[in-house]
C-alpha cells in the first residue's frame, strides 16, 4: 500500500472541525501542531485518499490566507500500519460494494500528484531534445539494419510518454493551458526526430525491401491496438505512481519507429512509402492520446469544482470526437490508397 504524508496548515483562527472533514476516510496517523500564528495538521494517509481529503480541506480553507496543503511520499513506516495486513479485506469490502470508497479512488493517486507529475517532467528542455535526437539516430540504425535490438534500445532513450500523458490529462481536465505545453512539446520531440530521420535518408538512403521499414509503411489493426494499448499502460502506470520507464518503452515502439521510418524514406526519396508511415504515425499518436483521455476517465480524473468538470466534460467530448473521426478518416483514406 503506497503511503503520503499530508501537511495542512491553517491560520490559528481557523475552525477545527477536522473529525467531520476526515469523516469516512482512511486516516492511518494523525498529529498536529500548534504555535501563536498557524496550526499545522499532518495526516499519513493511503496515497487514494489523498484527493477526497485535498478536495475537502479546500472547500472549506481555500480562501483563508495561510491555507497550504504539502503532500509527500512516504518510503516506510513503522511500526507497520495495520491497514497494510487488512489490504485483502479491504479489497474484498469494495468488490461487494461494501466500501464507501469506489473502485476509482482505491486504484490511483491524487489529481493533484498527478499534475505535479505530470508538469514536473514536461518541457522543450536541451536534455528532451537531446534525448528525442539521440533516440531517433539510435532507431534509424536499427531500421537500417533490421536489428530489433537495436531499435528497442533507441525506444529506452525515447521520451515521448510524458508529453503524450500530459497532452491526455490536459483534455480530461479541460486544462488549454497544459493542453498547449504538451502540444508543443509533442511537436517539437516530432519535428526533431523527423528532421534527424530525413537527413540519415539522405546521407545512407533505404532500402525498400527492409522488413524493419516496410512493416511501418502499412497501417493495420495490430499497429491500431498496439498503440491504444500503449496509451492505456502508459497512463495506468502514471495513475498509480509507478515508474513510466518501462511503460515509456511501450509508447515509444508505438510512435518513433514510424516517424522515424517516414523521415528516413521521404529522405532517400521514396515518397509513396513515406506517406505510408506518416499515415502510421499519425494513427498511433491519435490511439495513444485517444486511450489515455479513456483510461483518466475510467480512472476517475475529473476537475474539483462543477464549472470546471463542465468545461473539461465539453472539452473532453470534442475531442474525442475529432479523434475519433481522424482515426476513420485515416483508415479511410489508407484504404483507397492500397
Amino acid at each position: 500500500m503506497a503511503l503520503r504524508l499530508m501537511q495542512i496548515f491553517l491560520p490559528d483562527d481557523a475552525d477545527q472541525e477536522f473529525d467531520e472533514l476526515l469523516e469516512g476516510r482512511e486516516v492511518i496517523g494523525r498529529w498536529r501542531d500548534e504555535d501563536a500564528q498557524q496550526i499545522v495538521l499532518h495526516l499519513l494517509v493511503p496515497a487514494e485518499e489523498t484527493e477526497p481529503i485535498m478536495d475537502r480541506f479546500e472547500e472549506r480553507y481555500a480562501d483563508l490566507e495561510g491555507f497550504h496543503v504539502i503532500l509527500s511520499p512516504v518510503e516506510a513506516v513503522l511500526p507497520r500500519p495495520e491497514a497494510v495486513n487488512g489490504d485483502e479485506d479491504e479489497e474484498e469490502e469494495s468488490l461487494n460494494g461494501e466500501s464507501e470508497a469506489t473502485l476509482g479512488e482505491k486504484q490511483r493517486i491524487s489529481r493533484e500528484e498527478l499534475y505535479t507529475n505530470v508538469v514536473e517532467d514536461l518541457g522543450v528542455t536541451s536534455v528532451f531534445l537531446a534525448m528525442t535526437f539521440l533516440s531517433a539516430i539510435v532507431a534509424a540504425v536499427g531500421l537500417i539494419r533490421d536489428d530489433v535490438a537495436v531499435i528497442i534500445g533507441a525506444m529506452v532513450i525515447a521520451p515521448l510518454l510524458t508529453p503524450n500523458v500530459a497532452l491526455s490529462l490536459a483534455t480530461t481536465l479541460g486544462d488549454w493551458k497544459l493542453m498547449r505545453r504538451a502540444f508543443v512539446a509533442n511537436v517539437s520531440g516530432v519535428v526533431v526526430a523527423f528532421v534527424v530521420a530525413v537527413i540519415i535518408g539522405l546521407i545512407f538512403g533505404v532500402d525498400p525491401d527492409n522488413k524493419a521499414i516496410a512493416a511501418r509503411t502499412n497501417v493495420n489493426l495490430g499497429d491500431i491496438l498496439l498503440a491504444l494499448a500503449a496509451g492505456a499502460a502508459g497512463t495506468l502506470a502514471f495513475t498509480r505512481g509507478l515508474s513510466g520507464a518501462v511503460i515509456g518503452v511501450m509508447v515509444a515502439v508505438a510512435l518513433m519507429p514510424p516517424l522515424v521510418a517516414c523521415g528516413m524514406l521521404i529522405g532517400s526519396g521514396q515518397y509513396r512509402l513515406a506517406s505510408g508511415a506518416m499515415l502510421l504515425t499519425v494513427a498511433n499518436v491519435i490511439s495513444v492520446n485517444l486511450a489515455g483521455v479513456g483510461t483518466f476517465l475510467i480512472q476517475g480524473v475529473r476537475p474539483r469544482s462543477w464549472w470546471e468538470a463542465k468545461r473539461a466534460k465539453t472539452a473532453t467530448r470534442r475531442a474525442i470526437a475529432v479523434w475519433i473521426v481522424l482515426l476513420i478518416a485515416l483508415a479511410l483514406l489508407f484504404w483507397f490508397r492500397r
